[in-house]
């Protein structure tokens, strides 16, 4: 029996999608949130593959030589860097906490994970901006290289996703401060986490490209 999508549908005023079989009986499918998320990562892993691409083209074929190539010189890694990704790393495990709290129905558990999250997010963001004026301050700027822009680049892209969720992290949050229990806000939070352990992820390959180049 096949099944099609009702044209009377208005998906963005209801939570979520709604499939039709022929007998008119309605089934239940994803809720909107998390068919615009999954659009969501498809746009940006293409984004974040073609930076990676264009990276291994324009850095993979030199011969590491400054005088064949005048704008290649050795990158300076802080070791920030790692700090910061061990920081990324508990923070998707805090969202973790904060899900597994939500299905549970433990209130407390996930008000500890969610400011848990949003607070090693933070420090991750913080971290960024430190590493970007030691870069500066060790020649390695925005335009002193090919390799650098390219970094400053990956960093501010990562960031901005980062702070784009913080802002839903922080409605989220705000409800269940405000006393929302955990059943009112766990699609929020199981998405959420879903995007951080994304982001966790982007980055892991991300930085890992630019220390294998």
């Amino acid at each position: 029996m096949g099944i099609v999508r009702r044209l009377t549908e208005k998906p963005w005023l209801s939570p979520g999608l709604h499939l039709a079989t022929e007998d008119g009986a309605e089934v239940r499918a994803l809720p909107a949130a998390a068919v615009g998320l999954r659009v969501y990562f498809g746009v940006a892993t293409v984004m974040f593959m073609l930076i990676g691409i264009i990276l291994v083209m324009r850095m993979g074929g030199h011969g590491i030589s400054e005088a064949q190539a005048p704008d290649w010189k050795p990158m300076y890694w802080p070791p920030l860097l790692w700090f910061n990704t061990a920081v990324l790393v508990l923070s998707s495990a805090a969202w973790e906490w904060a899900r597994a709290a939500a299905q549970r129905g433990r209130t407390r558990g996930l008000r500890a994970g969610l400011i848990a999250g949003g607070a090693l997010a933070l420090i991750f963001v913080i971290g960024q901006l430190v590493v970007w004026r030691q870069l500066e301050e060790a020649g390695c700027g925005i335009t002193a290289t090919t390799m650098s822009a390219f970094v400053y680049l990956i960093t501010a892209l990562h960031g901005l996703h980062l702070l784009g969720g913080l802002t839903v992290w922080g409605r989220t949050t705000a409800k269940v401060l405000a006393g929302r229990d955990a059943a009112q806000v766990r699609e929020s939070v199981e998405l959420c986490t879903i995007y951080w352990h994304y982001l966790l992820l982007v980055w892991i390959v991300m930085f890992g490209l630019l220390l294998m180049i």
